[in-house]
């Protein structure tokens, strides 16, 4: 491993929380420290919050890492692993900070620990700015297990936005045999689902925003359904979920006081319609997620719809820690990204 600290300005690129959450499993994986100033230095609310503070938590936990700057606010913090264990780690984000990001920090990371691990993160699995659960597990982790990853989850507890309350449970293997990852097309459409959340709210708010999803894809009434919730607030969430043979997509929009139930459906359409008439098989958001698990085992090339700020800050917090540089290059219909094996 290359022990050489690594100094991250922590304002430059996409310049919030997908910097930390980065540097954070890259860190972890590779045993090299870092020192990041500047967190979050544009943001409304500067430093770490408590969504943040618990990335660092259970990273550190898991890396037995000397850290300092580890409170509310920081905008420095200094990280300094001393391995990757597995083991059992339960972490509560707090309020409705999402559940995603958290295990996006580590999980990569514990694909190269020293034996498996089970994680329980409390908080947030629908929640505003951040993926739905249904993201991670029909989207994200399938493509880690075509990259040789055995990952296990589910989602015990449902918790939105602001209260929170959620449970989400992961079991992660140790990556044995890395395989590289191609993913170029999408392959036939096998299913749809359009799933609406709702707690602590009228079953008719999922109802109307399905008759949307109904009236503008035409998908039956097998492939919608509700899901009422008793959890530690109100809540809604429309998820629409797109699987193809190589590739799924999912898709939300969260409910909000003021906010019509057909209004919350548009936007979940309009994403999901977005993708669809798009060639790439991979979502702008899905190509943030493959980068650094592809780059710290067997490489690999996938074609995306499109890049985000976040995705070039990766591919930027990727090459401070591992020297290789992640190539990604508009073709027809979408951006090529091509990522180099680091697996020995």
């Amino acid at each position: 491993m290359n022990s050489n600290p690594v100094t991250i300005d922590g304002s430059v690129g996409e310049g919030g929380g997908q910097i930390l959450r980065s540097a954070l499993a890259l860190s972890l994986a590779t045993g090299r420290p870092f020192r990041m100033e500047n967190i979050r230095a544009g943001r409304k609310k500067p430093g770490l919050l408590r969504q943040h503070l618990a990335c660092v938590k259970i990273a550190g936990q898991i890396g037995r890492a000397h850290v300092e700057g580890a409170e509310l606010g920081s905008t420095t913090l200094v990280f300094e692993p001393n391995g990757c264990f597995g083991g059992r780690y339960e972490i509560q984000v707090g309020t409705a900070g999402s559940t995603s990001l958290v295990l996006q920090a580590v999980l990569p990371a514990l694909l190269f620990a020293d034996g498996p691990s089970e994680l329980v993160v409390e908080g947030g699995t629908h929640a505003k700015s951040a993926p739905p659960f249904e993201f991670l597990r029909d989207a994200w982790m399938p493509q880690l297990a075509r990259m040789g990853a055995q990952v296990e989850t589910r989602m015990e507890r449902a918790g939105f936005f602001p209260a929170g309350g959620g449970r989400v449970y992961v079991r992660v293997e140790p990556l044995k045999d890395p395989k590289p990852l191609d993913l170029v097309d999408r392959g036939e459409r096998t299913a749809v689902e359009g799933l609406a959340h709702v707690a602590r709210l009228p079953r008719t708010v999922g109802e109307r925003e399905l008759a949307v999803v109904r009236t503008r894809f035409g998908w039956d009434d097998a492939s919608l359904r509700v899901k009422e919730h008793q959890s530690a607030g109100p809540g809604n969430a429309l998820v629409l979920r797109i699987a193809h043979e190589h590739v799924t997509e999912v898709f939300v929009a969260y409910g909000a006081v003021g906010i019509p139930a057909e209004a919350v459906a548009k936007r979940a359409c309009r994403d999901a319609r977005n993708w669809m008439k798009a060639e790439a098989p991979v979502g702008v958001h899905l190509a943030d997620q493959l980068m650094l698990p592809l780059a710290l085992a067997a490489g690999g090339r996938y074609r995306a719809v499109g890049m985000t700020p976040h995705a070039r800050t990766n591919i930027d917090t990727l090459a401070l820690f591992l020297g290789e540089t992640i190539v990604a290059e508009p073709v027809d219909g979408g951006v090529d990204v091509r990522v180099p094996p680091r697996w020995a």
